[in-house]
Formats: structure tokens, C-alpha cells, sequence
């Protein structure tokens, strides 16, 4: 049973390579949660390898596996400081810089966006400021997360609303835009040092590079005739054809698609099919079902996964 994660090396390369040459100085490698499928260790190396000095993570239980070359910026606010002061911790109200008083690294204040979820606003951020300054932490710069939604046009103007309220040639970190856009940013403010988070661009593509595949083998296929019952709560096989266990289910994060139509929920594909799901995926197994007059795959073929990367647990990356 394989969850199967295949990536084509050279195409996979350049690619990341590009994105990295598009956006130039300034860009700020992510590399969080499951490591976008890769791994994270797997992508430091990456980062490592294209000269990159920080690196973002998404909470302070992935630092372990940050190389010691690589400053890591933690992402997600804290409540208790590491015990690392290398790091750079993301402050966004007093409480989170009263929790790591105390401790001597770096800070990142957070800025609110339109997204309201971490960060001062205008009003509040004079406080921010007398907090983190009263708790003897160095800031090392401001970061505004923006939406995925909309526009870099309106991605641009948040930023843009933001500058008349902070200090004069501070560094700005920003996420969500376009080289293209980062580089109108840094052109008209070339007084601020600008830095871009990039996570899924980086790693994927948007949309996701034809140098990935996500597969998973295929177990077991029994004949069944419509109106049997199968699986753990002996759903009914709608025809005449397969049942076929796919080795991939919840411990690998995958589950249905979220769609109104029941029919196009099943993440797994053949030959350009949707194969039928048949209930829920479970631990380690999902079954599906194929039309007699259909093709169905054997023992040990791999089926289509369709799930994102960053909520699967992948087995084995592949190289080719």
C-alpha cells in the first residue's frame, strides 16, 4: 500500500528555479506543515541549495528540522518563546509579546489585513510597538499576510494603506503576488527592504505543475453484481462490475471532495474516469466501484489521487 507522490526531477527544478529567478531578491521561501507533500525536510535542502537566508515555517514545533544555515521565521503566532533566539518569532497583539518576554531573538510584527485573522491594526499598533519595545525584543520587521482572494490591484492597495503608518525604511514582508506586482512594490518604495513569502507558486506552480502526480496502488478487485452490499456500512453496488480497494484513505488525509454533486466527490481517477465512491474513505482503504464495461484496474496498477498536497500524508516521493 502506496500513497505515491511523482515528481519529474528536471521539470520540478526548473521550475522552482524560474519562480526563484521571477521574483528575484526578496523572496522568502515557505516551507510549512507537510511540506507542501514533498516533506519539509526535503524542500530546506532545496532552499538551502539556492542560497536562501531565512526561511518561513508554520509554528515553532517545525524548527527542528531547519538547517542551522537558515534563519527561521516562524509564521504562526506563539504562546510560550522556543528555545532557540536564531529564530524569528511573529508577534500580532501585546499578548503574544507578554508570552515570549524574556527571551532575546526577533519579532515580526503582524500587521492586520483584510483577512482579520493575526495582526494590529493602525490603532493598535503604537501599543504593539511599546510592548515589544518594553519587553527589550528587537523587531525585525513588519509583515502583512493578504487574501487569496481578489487581485494583486487590490492586494497592492492594502499594502499601500499600510506604509503612511510605519517606520521610514523598515522592512515589509507581503504574501500573494505576483512577481510582476512585487517588483512594482519594490520600485515605488525602494526606501523599504521588500520581502515576499512564497510557499505554493514555489513548490506547485499555480496552477499545479504537470511535473507532479499523485497516485495511490491499488489493492484488491472483487466482482460484484448490483445490489450487493460492500464495505463497512454495506453500501449498495449501484451495477454490474468491481469493487476495487484503493490503498489511500483518512491516515493519508484523503477524503471527498467537497462538490454539490455526490457524483463528482470521489478524489480517485483511471484512465480519465472518475471512479465511484462508495463510501467514505477509511483508515488505509477507499473502495470504489467500476462498471463491468468499464476499465478497471489490476492488483498493483496506481490510480489518480485528486487531493492537495498540503493535506496529504504522502508514503514515498518519486523521483524520475
Amino acid at each position: 500500500m502506496t500513497v505515491r507522490l511523482t515528481v519529474d526531477r528536471a521539470a520540478w527544478t526548473a521550475h522552482v528555479q524560474a519562480t526563484a529567478l521571477a521574483y528575484g531578491h526578496g523572496l522568502v521561501p515557505v516551507v510549512k506543515g507537510n511540506g507542501y507533500g514533498f516533506g519539509r525536510r526535503t524542500l530546506h535542502e532545496a532552499v538551502r541549495g539556492a542560497g536562501a537566508e531565512f526561511v518561513c515555517v508554520g509554528d515553532v514545533h517545525e524548527l527542528h528540522d531547519v538547517p542551522p544555515r537558515l534563519t527561521p521565521v516562524v509564521l504562526t503566532p506563539v504562546l510560550a518563546a522556543p528555545t532557540s533566539e536564531r529564530t524569528v518569532l511573529t508577534v500580532g497583539n501585546v499578548a503574544h509579546v507578554d508570552a515570549v518576554r524574556g527571551w532575546r531573538g526577533r519579532v515580526m510584527v503582524k500587521l492586520a489585513s483584510s483577512m482579520r485573522r493575526y495582526g494590529a491594526t493602525v490603532d493598535e499598533l503604537p501599543v504593539l510597538l511599546g510592548a515589544v519595545a518594553d519587553a527589550g525584543v528587537d523587531v525585525h520587521g513588519f509583515a502583512l499576510h493578504l487574501p487569496l482572494t481578489g487581485d494583486d490591484t487590490a492586494r497592492l492597495a492594502e499594502i499601500e494603506a499600510w506604509l503612511p503608518h510605519l517606520p521610514p525604511e523598515s522592512p515589509v514582508w507581503v504574501s500573494h503576488l505576483a512577481p510582476e506586482s512585487f517588483h512594482t512594490l519594490q520600485a515605488a518604495h525602494p526606501g523599504h527592504s521588500w520581502g515576499v513569502r512564497v510557499g505554493t507558486a514555489l513548490w506547485h506552480g499555480i496552477p499545479k505543475g504537470d511535473f507532479l502526480d499523485l497516485t495511490a496502488d491499488v489493492l484488491q478487485v472483487t466482482r460484484v453484481t448490483a445490489g450487493q452490499s460492500v464495505g463497512y456500512r454495506h453500501a449498495t453496488m449501484p451495477f454490474d462490475g468491481h469493487v476495487v480497494a484503493v490503498g489511500a484513505g483518512t491516515a493519508h488525509g484523503v477524503a471527498p471532495l467537497d462538490h454539490h454533486d455526490a457524483a463528482r466527490r470521489s478524489p480517485f481517477h483511471f484512465e480519465r474516469r472518475r471512479l465511484v465512491l462508495l463510501e467514505a474513505p477509511h483508515m488505509h482503504t477507499s473502495l470504489v466501484a467500476v462498471p463491468h464495461d468499464e476499465p478497471c484496474p489490476r492488483v498493483g496498477d496506481r490510480v489518480d489521487v485528486q487531493r492537495p498536497l498540503t493535506t496529504t500524508v504522502v508514503d514515498e516521493v518519486e523521483w524520475t
